[in-house]
């Protein structure tokens, strides 16, 4: 028995992760500091190195992309209000005939009954489905970065977007991008969408931005607009308010979604192009 505890505490420790960290500079002294989180997570990491704990005690305020990401009655209220701005073709109908199988398949892995999605616009719908695959996944959003830092920090918290501007984002998608949506969503299989999971886990504990990019790439699958809308669009908008910042001579720990941070696209890149200079930290 005394083994078998033992054996579990083990199995309960942290895994070691070094996410990527910058420290963004401006001509007149401004800093900030861009940190790369992931949402939800199939278990704890032991994340805050002394680097990142540094930055932090260095800041005067904690910029997520949803302040209050601990609230979800909040952001469940919010997606009410926008998920069924109907009337809509049952949901079936608004996939290809090729992939209807692979629909009917997911719904019943999520134990979601037919039919029931279909009042859902098909930017909710997907949404709602790749919640179910999460919580199959065992990704907890409990083991959420962004919800770490936000339950520690002691001064005030910011947001870029609040769950309202960001859930009014895939709202405001075209019908053609929220069935793209929906078909990267239900495309693959348990086996492939837990590898592709834990290979995001992993490049973000070892901060390969490279993967990243390449994961974010293939979240967009090629169409610019989802892209833009979902990614690039929302960089630029934070980089202006982030500026903002600094002009006002703040001194924010920025924490958003990794992807956000990798590839030409990213606000390292951003913000360089804009005349700051960003070291990578870790």
């Amino acid at each position: 028995m005394a083994a078998a505890l033992a054996l579990a505490a083990c199995a309960q420790q942290p895994s070691p992760a070094r996410p990527a960290l910058w420290l963004v500079e401006g001509p007149g002294g401004q800093k900030a500091w861009l940190f790369g989180t992931i949402h939800a997570l199939s278990r704890p990491y032991d994340w805050k190195s002394e680097k990142i704990a540094a930055a932090l005690a260095q800041s005067d305020r904690l910029i997520l992309e949803v302040a209050d990401v601990g609230n979800d009655a909040a952001t469940a209220r919010v997606f009410a209000q926008l998920a069924q701005g109907g009337p809509h073709p049952p949901l079936a109908d608004r996939v290809t005939v090729q992939d209807r199988d692979d629909l009917a398949r997911e719904l019943k892995a999520d134990e979601i009954a037919p039919g029931s999605l279909d009042p859902y616009d098909t930017w909710a719908a997907a949404l709602m489905i790749a919640q179910a695959q999460a919580r199959n996944d065992r990704q907890d959003s409990g083991n959420g970065i962004d919800r770490a830092i936000a339950a520690d920090y002691r001064r005030p918290i910011g947001e870029f977007e609040g769950a309202e501007v960001q859930l009014a984002i895939f709202d405001a998608l075209p019908e053609a991008q929220q069935r793209a949506l929906l078909h990267s969503v239900i495309e693959e299989d348990s086996a492939q969408r837990e590898a592709q999971v834990r290979a995001l886990e992993q490049a973000w504990a070892s901060g390969d931005m490279a993967e990243l990019a390449k994961v974010s790439d293939a979240e967009t699958f090629g169409d610019p607009l989802l892209r833009d809308a979902l990614l690039v669009g929302r960089n630029r908008t934070w980089t202006d308010r982030l500026i903002a910042m600094l002009s006002s001579r703040a001194r924010p720990f920025v924490a958003v979604g990794a992807a956000h941070l990798a590839g030409p696209d990213g606000l390292p890149a951003m913000l360089a192009a804009r005349g700051y200079t960003v070291t990578r930290l870790q």
